[in-house]
């Protein structure tokens, strides 16, 4: 007479993971937010601002206190030509970034393509790109004067070369399976760029552009500086020159505050421009 097999049962406890609810991210603390801590630290420099000059440990000819500062801002606000100034910095800022963003993409697709133009172009780019935009003042200042086309040269040449690189490179990572793919269904030119190496690039000409958003402001504001193009550090370098130092900082605050607002909307277009990409969803998802 056989015996019945008999069944033994696992008990619950012995699988870790049996009844267990999946683990959820731990949230952040509403005190550890980037927001939070980054509005903390302002405030903490503005104090600072306000209290050292008034105890002399920063020199008060020197360093106007922050309620100083924020007078002067507030009389700049007030006053029509600062913010023709202000329009004139914003103008020569972005005609010379989309000339520089339009060249760059297009270039760096039609060399990145080819091998035979990456090699031939390959020394000329490493010759030009480590020039400093600022040494080609006297030149600009030879070819055009104090006219907004000086403003220009040094914007377009500074900010040319970050989109140009990062498209390189984006062309480069393009999977040479997917290259292959597109010749064996018979896509031409055009369709490979705009189905195969387009969506591999997109991510770096986004970064190519946020970089060049910041260098361009940054070469803006120097050309009104040093060549005395209208705009935000024309008015700048009267202001230094008269004396005005309360003035003189508020210019400061108001470039500054404008670069956080340039980075602050290239990002916003970066994340919608990229929201399929998985490291704009890794992004959300901290």
């Amino acid at each position: 007479m056989t015996e019945s097999p008999v069944t033994v049962y696992e008990p619950a406890a012995a699988n870790p993971d049996a009844g267990v609810a999946p683990k959820t991210p731990p949230r952040r603390a509403l005190g550890s937010s980037p927001l939070v801590l980054g509005t903390i630290g302002l405030l903490a420099l503005v104090l600072l601002f306000e209290i050292l000059p008034r105890l002399e440990i920063l020199p008060s000819q020197f360093f106007p206190t922050s309620s100083e500062i924020g007078a002067a801002l507030i009389d700049q606000l007030g006053q029509p030509d600062f913010w023709a100034a202000l329009l004139d910095t914003i103008y020569g800022w972005a005609l010379g970034l989309l000339i520089a963003a339009v060249a760059g993409v297009v270039l760096g697709i039609v060399i990145g393509s080819s091998h035979f133009l990456r090699e031939l172009t390959a020394s000329t780019i490493e010759f030009l790109r480590p020039i400093p935009s600022v040494a080609l003042i006297p030149l600009a200042v030879l070819l055009f004067g104090t006219a907004i086309e000086s403003k220009l040269l040094l914007v377009i040449y500074a900010s040319f070369w970050p989109v140009l690189i990062q498209v390189l490179y984006g062309v480069q990572d393009v999977d040479p399976v997917a290259q292959d793919t597109a010749r064996a269904y018979r896509f031409d030119f055009w369709a490979r760029i705009r189905y195969v190496t387009w969506p591999t690039a997109l991510p770096y000409i986004m970064t190519g552009l946020r970089l060049s958003a910041a260098v361009a402001l940054i070469l803006a504001v120097t050309s009104e500086l040093v060549i005395g193009n209208p705009g935000l550090g024309n008015r700048l370098a009267v202001a230094q020159s008269s004396g005005a130092i309360e003035a003189t900082y508020a210019l400061v605050v108001v470039s500054g505050i404008l670069g956080v607002i340039v980075n602050l909307v290239f990002r916003y277009i970066e994340r919608r421009t990229l929201s399929w990409h998985p490291s704009q969803r890794a992004e959300v998802a901290l």
